[in-house]
């Protein structure tokens, strides 16, 4: 028992997450209130463990989650059509400002990091809050290829947690690994070619 209420944030935002993916998944738009309940504890558990990155990533996905949503809903590829999203490729023209601007994020994230907390992991924790910026923008535009971006945050992200004793969290960013590798070829299937 004394574990269960040492780690019950972690227990919660664990099954949250797991539902999440779940949806994520499906391409369900319940993805976005389980995400946006996940997130709003995340901001707690994640301050407490000291990963401070993770911590103000959540503010963002907040956000992030709110106009994913609408996007989902009432966004389509033309600005005149008010159809629900579809699951599209990643524009090419925006692959090498996306890899700039996360560069300069994680850059700028690791300072802040070094130079104002006493983060442990300040490479890690930067990586992994610079590479989710893209991909939550990516996945509020359905765009196949977040998928590959989850991955990487996922393997990263699994082997911090488990440095900074988060278990069940971690444990569920190693089942995103696998869930994102099959989420990737369901969406794959779903596709809708754009011009």
């Amino acid at each position: 028992m004394e574990f269960i209420i040492k780690h019950w944030l972690d227990i919660v935002t664990t099954v949250l997450g797991l539902a999440y993916i779940i949806f994520e998944y499906r391409a369900s738009v319940w993805m976005w209130l389980v995400g946006f309940m996940m997130q709003s504890l995340g901001i707690v558990l994640y301050y407490q463990k000291g990963l401070y990155a993770d911590c103000g990533m959540e503010f963002y996905y907040l956000a992030m989650t709110v106009y994913g949503y609408w996007k989902w809903v009432h966004g389509s590829v033309r600005a005149n059509n008010d159809s629900p999203l579809q699951i599209r490729h990643f524009p090419r023209k925006l692959i090498l400002p996306w890899l700039g601007i996360i560069a300069v994020v994680w850059f700028a994230i690791y300072l802040i990091l070094v130079n104002f907390t006493n983060s442990n992991v300040p490479i890690a924790d930067s990586f992994t809050t610079a590479l989710s910026i893209i991909g939550i923008w990516a996945l509020a535009h359905k765009y196949l290829e977040q998928w590959f971006i989850w991955i990487a945050v996922d393997v990263v992200t699994c082997g911090l947690y488990f440095y900074k004793e988060i278990p069940f969290k971690a444990s569920l960013y190693a089942l995103y690994v696998i869930i994102a590798v099959f989420g990737y070829f369901k969406w794959r299937k779903m596709v809708v070619e754009t011009s």
